[in-house]
């Protein structure tokens, strides 16, 4: 097979991906085998390919394609989430475009919409996980709305109910204004804004006397149910008993007192609005106060905002205070810095709105996962930093308000047959509904049309915290082979910004319904931000579009461009130069294996140097796959990649080909060939998790390969014999060789000029390794020699000294003049660094560590200054 002379990403990905898919490498059923499961973290539907999917997917590929060539059953399960909130709002804004209006609409017409859209829309983001190399068993495909999905959701609700752990209750909630639905409290982000403190007088009734109340939120003073003063505040003792007027409306209010009024904030006291603040409404509860409620769904005014109605908050936040200060009630107004919740989602600022919803007992249900990951250490968060998150999480975990005012997504199985406050029952369909509403009434005569179903859906994070479980079905089935197969699952990659959101719901989940955790290791990701330490997003410009990277440097090169710049939980500061770095170390790959298919084979005996320089890679190679096993059993991910990087370009490359390259226009004896192509063999299957594409294109090009020989399914590399011996006497011959070569660098000696070395042997080092080293630096005789030769420049590696004669070689004045110079700046250097040590107050302060590489450049510095001292003395 003829090998091209550039390695072309475009080309080899697309045939390669498609020839994995046509064997079905990546599908798994249950077998024998031990099993190795990861299912995604389902994208949103309405998504595209971002740099956090692409470093995210790349580390499970990583991990899924090396269970599999360690002979697991790899098996990771792709798929999306129908996001409710996001997907809505897409329909919405698209019918909108159409001239629709979603309320002119009925569900099921909405429903048609949406997923019309679905359908049209919500594959895109898997098809771009193909041309990363995601290697998912696509014939698993899940979606959270999905009819197996969408049926376990509602067993999981019902199942709950009959528990006692969901309850409908009249709660304080927030709400989106935008998308007109509630949200969880960890879906509120809170933001530090600058607003403004307005000082209001109120009027107190049947006297000229006034109480000035301090609040940010203005328009609020028309739902204004009391002032509360601290009981224990003497300024307002004489304020006991009474009323005030509110400003505008003139409505009458009383004065109580609670100890909850803080005296130092604002005035001391406090207004009351129980409709839009949880506190307040704490208040009204206690002291058993009216609750108005002044906002439409949209968060501008009803009629309680009397000629503000149909306003929006903030524009009567402008124009009430403008009436306040007119009418003489605005006393000042102060810059205030304030918290203000806004919706992940849509951006809106929350509002506080009392509404009846559905919620799930949480304290009970977060013991097991509590002492699952802080106790028994059953699952692992990787970093482990992430505990103590999860535990302040975990330990002050509130009830979950599970209902959204929305059409998309699993329905609440509630049907209502009454106007009570109980006149309802939980069913998974109208059927079974009428049977029990038909009990619970004691009324015979109900009919399916006297039935209401609620008319909200569930949490999108209500589907996905059964993920693990319900995209290998049967939840809450004990027979169910797929489930007791591949679940518990192994790793979870995600983000620590959904460790509330859905990796600890999911692990409560896995023990509610299973008994047992739904994985074993939790590996967080860092987000992807610019050099600048920006996160990245397209508001601000600043995100590539990974499609393009992957077209301009290869999947490959964008693969090992993320990952060698991401340690576990920490930020990655992406930049292009990286991607730039992983393809130059493809075609370094595509290079080598082209050099050594280039050299002409014979059956001749083998060079000394070659077989040391197999022996010693072999070793090297087994010694560095250690190294790789420890890192990925503590998902130290691009450190693994690091040490393969490493062995490859530096070892393998650099070295080992330099070692066994035969001479200009000369053969390769076969023992050699056989031996480098095979240890190659184990390079590329080390590389592939990493680099797939590349990998499988070079293994084909080694030899013929069936279908059951293709790299995807071959075996991952075992721990051989591992001679550190060997490697360290290597490493020193290394040093030799960089030394001569820095001489010939210096001296502009060209590589064709043979040279003499001449050793003064302290170290007692092998000469096993001269045949190496004559060839690596065109030696043509190493002697070793008991007292310093003159006339030579040297060298040190440790306490070994090497001399290389310099006879006509160079301009002997130049070269003294060179070494006086480096001479003069390295004592110099010394001299500082003597000074540093000296001083007693750096010495007691500076920590260890400083100190011990201070007294190093000091040791490094006196012997450079005793070799350059000799070299002069021999030229002299």
């Amino acid at each position: 097979m003829e090998i091209p002379s550039k390695y072309n990403p475009q080309s080899t990905e697309s045939h390669w991906y498609e020839y994995w898919m046509k064997n079905g490498y990546f599908h798994s059923v249950p077998d024998e085998r031990e099993p190795y499961s990861i299912v995604i973290p389902p994208p949103n539907v309405t998504g595209i390919l971002h740099m956090g999917h692409m470093l995210n997917n790349t580390i499970q590929d990583v991990l899924i394609r090396r269970a599999r060539l360690l002979g697991k059953n790899a098996c990771w399960v792709p798929g999306t989430d129908h996001a409710s909130i996001a997907t809505e709002a897409k329909v919405v804004a698209k019918l909108k475009e159409q001239g629709i209006n979603k309320n002119d609409l009925t569900r099921d017409e909405f429903l048609k919409h949406a997923w019309d859209w679905t359908h049209e829309y919500g594959g895109i983001i898997l098809e771009q996980l193909k041309k990363l190399g995601c290697s998912c068993d696509w014939d698993r495909t899940a979606f959270t709305m999905d009819k197996e999905r969408y049926d376990s959701v509602i067993k999981v609700f019902i199942d709950l109910y009959n528990k006692g752990l969901i309850y409908r209750g009249y709660r304080m909630v927030n709400w989106d204004p935008e998308a007109q639905t509630t949200l969880s409290d960890e879906e509120v982000i809170y933001e530090e804004k600058q607003g403004l403190l307005y000082y209001l007088a109120y009027a107190i009734e049947g006297s000229d006397e006034k109480v000035t109340i301090a609040t940010t939120r203005p328009e609020t003073i028309l739902g204004d149910t009391a002032i509360c003063i601290n009981p224990n505040d003497e300024r307002f003792a004489h304020l006991k008993g009474k009323k005030v007027i509110v400003p505008i409306c003139n409505r009458v209010i009383p004065i109580i007192e609670d100890e909850y009024v803080d005296m130092e904030f604002g005035t001391g006291c406090l207004k009351v609005t129980p409709a839009h603040d949880i506190n307040d409404k704490a208040l009204g509860e206690r002291h058993n106060l009216e609750t108005i409620d002044i906002f439409n769904d949209d968060a501008s005014l009803n009629s309680f905002g009397m000629h503000y109605e149909g306003k929006d908050r903030f524009v009567v936040r402008k124009e009430i205070s403008k009436e306040l200060e007119e009418k003489g009630f605005l006393v000042k107004t102060e810059t205030h810095i304030n918290k203000v919740g806004t919706s992940e989602r849509t951006k809106a600022v929350i509002e506080p709105k009392l509404s009846d919803q559905w919620f799930l007992k949480m304290e009970d249900l977060a013991k097991p996962a509590l002492e699952a990951v802080l106790e028994s250490g059953d699952v692992k968060l990787h970093p482990k930093k992430f505990d103590n998150t999860y535990r302040h999480w975990m330990e002050n975990v509130r009830d979950w308000n599970i209902s959204r005012q929305l059409w998309w997504g699993q329905q609440i199985p509630a049907f209502y047959f009454g106007d009570g406050q109980e006149d309802f029952v939980v069913a998974a369909n109208l059927v079974d509904a009428l049977k029990l509403a038909k009990e619970k009434s004691g009324n015979s005569s109900l009919q399916e049309s006297d039935l209401r179903q609620d008319a909200d859906v569930l949490d999108t994070w209500f589907s996905s915290w059964l993920w693990p479980m319900s995209v290998f079905g049967g939840i809450m089935e004990p027979d169910n082979e797929e489930i007791n197969y591949y679940y518990p699952t192994n790793d979870l990659v995600t983000g620590p910004d959904i460790l509330f959101f859905w990796v600890a719901r999911m692990i409560v989940a896995g023990y509610e319904f299973r008994g047992e955790k739904p994985f074993e290791n939790v590996y967080f990701t860092g987000l992807v931000r610019d050099k600048q330490r920006r996160k990245m997003s397209k508001s601000l410009g600043n995100s590539p579009d990974a499609l393009k990277l992957i077209e301009d440097y290869g999947a490959d090169g964008v693969r090992v461009g993320l990952l060698l710049s991401s340690a576990a939980g920490n930020d990655l500061m992406f930049d292009e130069d990286l991607c730039q770095q992983g393809k130059n170390f493809a075609n370094k790959i595509w290079n080598g294996f082209r050099l050594i298919k280039g050299w002409e084979i014979a059956d001749i005996s083998q060079p000394e140097a070659s077989k040391l320089g197999l022996e010693w890679y072999e070793s090297k190679l087994n010694k560095t796959l250690l190294e790789i096993e420890d890192h990925f059993s503590k998902f130290r991910i691009s450190d693994a990649l690091m040490s393969i990087y490493k062995l490859v370009w530096d070892d393998y490359s650099s070295s080992l080909l330099e070692i066994i390259k035969p001479a200009y226009q000369q053969p390769i004896d076969k023992t050699t060939f056989d031996k480098v192509i095979q240890l190659f063999e184990q390079n590329l299957k080390l590389l592939h998790p990493f680099m797939p594409f590349l990998t499988e294109e070079v293994w084909q090009h080694i030899s013929e390969r069936s279908d059951s020989e293709a790299l995807v399914i071959s075996k991952w590399p075992t721990v051989g014999k591992i001679d550190e011996e060997l490697i360290e006497q290597f490493d020193f011959a290394a040093e030799v060789i960089a030394g001569v070569r820095t001489i010939r660098k210096n001296k502009n000696i060209p590589m064709k000029e043979s040279l003499e070395l001449s050793v003064l042997n302290t170290e007692k080092a092998s000469d096993r390794w001269d045949v190496v080293i004559s060839k690596l630096t065109n030696i043509s005789e190493i002697s070793y020699i008991k007292e310093q030769l003159e006339g030579a420049l040297t060298f040190r590696v440790k306490s070994n000294e090497y001399f290389v004669p310099m006879e006509g070689a160079i301009d002997v004045e130049a070269e003294i003049l060179k070494i006086n110079e480096e001479l003069k700046y390295t004592k110099g250097f010394l001299t500082s660094v003597q000074k540093k040590l000296s001083n007693e107050r750096f010495v007691s302060n500076a920590p260890e560590k400083v100190i011990a590489i201070e007294r190093q450049k000091l040791a490094d510095a006196e012997a450079k200054i005793e070799t350059l001292e000799k070299s002069l003395a021999s030229l002299s």
